[in-house]
């Protein structure tokens, strides 16, 4: 059993609020952290349950009364109506007792319908905590810091990995199950994965005609995890209009698949920026099963190599604060002169470049593009290349290159 980061913002979450929620996709085991509070005296319901759905939707309110607060509801989207039983419920204890904090917990992925109920709903009355699969700190048991490049961690004694293992760990990903049973087959878990969840999600949220186009598109998308969106061209290999592939593109987005990297900009940059967001897959794993590159020795010297490992880099970093309830403040750079910033971290009104690349040796000439930010209306802070390193070292006092295991 891994110690999930998440836990204890739980745990704090109802001492200050009555309600709280926990999102994130299928499987990266939400109702395993909640269920934990079954310990110190929460009830439980799952509305994957056929017949506790059908109570919820056909009586909500005698629902909640006769499993009693304090309550965990798992997979609340599928009844959305309790939203407003619980709004009643919470309403009135706090009319009664002052205080109404610590009564429920609720689960459930991030569809349309759920998130429509709590900002209805629950607004000012629920905490809502996003979870994701687990990060690789998670998983070795070491403490998880939100990242930024420092001599601290400059400093600081890592166990490195190395490149093939990081490949396996790429091609694996992050998903729980799997490490719960490290001899389980990859293909097989993430074959059903898309099967199952992936499929019935969408097909909750929108009614698409043609399946076969939409696993063509997941599958041509994932080739193009840590790139530029363009629509167009997207729509013209799939062979549907751009509105539907922007369309997809927002449910997979919301129900936590991809995420859209957007393009840092100021004033005196807006003319020669690009505007286009970057895309990137939240699991490796899952990315790598529907590129169908499952080797991790075969990624490893394809030409998809520097875009999985990117987009590994970037979901730990991402996962370093969202974990810890902290915005990730996050942007790329890109201009038209092809001047490229993989990430700009900003922090304490620094700016903090990042770029991520899959060898080991690099100096000065490979991170020329952070020139390109020196007249910011932000000072320049610490800045560092992310690579294969097994040893951290220093381009100059201002950029550091750190080993992939210093996230």
């Amino acid at each position: 059993m891994y110690q999930r980061t998440i836990f204890n913002r739980i745990v704090n979450s109802l001492k200050h609020y009555p309600v709280v929620i926990v999102t994130g996709p299928r499987q990266v085991g939400k109702s395993t952290e909640v269920y934990k509070l079954v310990q110190v005296g929460f009830h439980y319901v799952s509305l994957d349950n056929i017949s506790s759905r059908r109570e919820a939707l056909e009586d909500p309110e005698f629902f909640i009364q006769q499993h009693g607060t304090p309550l965990i509801i798992d997979e609340i989207q599928y009844a959305p109506i309790l939203m407003e039983v619980i709004e009643s419920i919470v309403n009135e204890k706090r009319l009664k007792d002052g205080n109404a904090n610590g009564m429920f917990v609720l689960t459930g992925s991030q569809t349309f319908s759920m998130m429509k109920g709590v900002t209805q709903s629950l607004a000012g009355r629920a905490s809502i905590l996003k979870m994701m699969p687990l990060s690789y700190s998670e998983i070795v048991g070491k403490e998880e810091n939100p990242f930024l490049p420092s001599l601290e961690i400059y400093h600081k004694a890592f166990e490195s990995i190395n490149v093939n293992d990081l490949y396996k760990i790429i091609v694996r990903g992050m998903y729980p199950e799997l490490y719960k049973d490290k001899d389980s087959d990859t293909f097989e878990y993430y074959e059903n994965y898309v099967n199952t969840y992936i499929d019935r999600d969408v097909s909750e949220l929108i009614n698409i005609k043609d399946k076969l186009a939409f696993h063509n598109f997941l599958q041509y998308i994932a080739t193009l995890t840590s790139q530029q969106v363009n629509y167009s061209d997207i729509a013209k290999n799939i062979g549907v209009d751009s509105k539907t592939i922007k369309s997809w593109i927002s449910i997979l987005e919301t129900s936590g698949i991809i995420y859209l990297l957007q393009p840092y900009s100021e004033y005196k940059l807006s003319k020669r920026v690009t505007k286009s967001p970057k895309l990137y897959f939240c699991d490796t794993g899952l990315a790598t099963h529907l590129a169908r590159v499952n080797n991790p020795e075969y990624l490893m010297i394809s030409n998809l190599a520097g875009a999985f490992m990117e987009t590994y880099v970037m979901n730990e970093i991402k996962k370093s604060y969202e974990n810890n309830g902290l915005k990730f403040n996050g942007y790329y750079y890109r201009d038209n002169h092809q001047n490229e910033i993989d990430l700009i971290l900003i922090d304490n009104m620094k700016l903090h470049c990042i770029e991520i690349k899959k060898g080991s040796m690099f100096e000065k000439k490979h991170v020329k593009s952070f020139n390109q930010l020196a007249h910011s209306q932000y000072e320049m802070g610490t800045s560092c290349i992310i690579c294969n390193t097994e040893k951290n070292y220093a381009i100059n006092r201002d950029i550091l290159v750190l080993s992939v295991s210093c996230i």
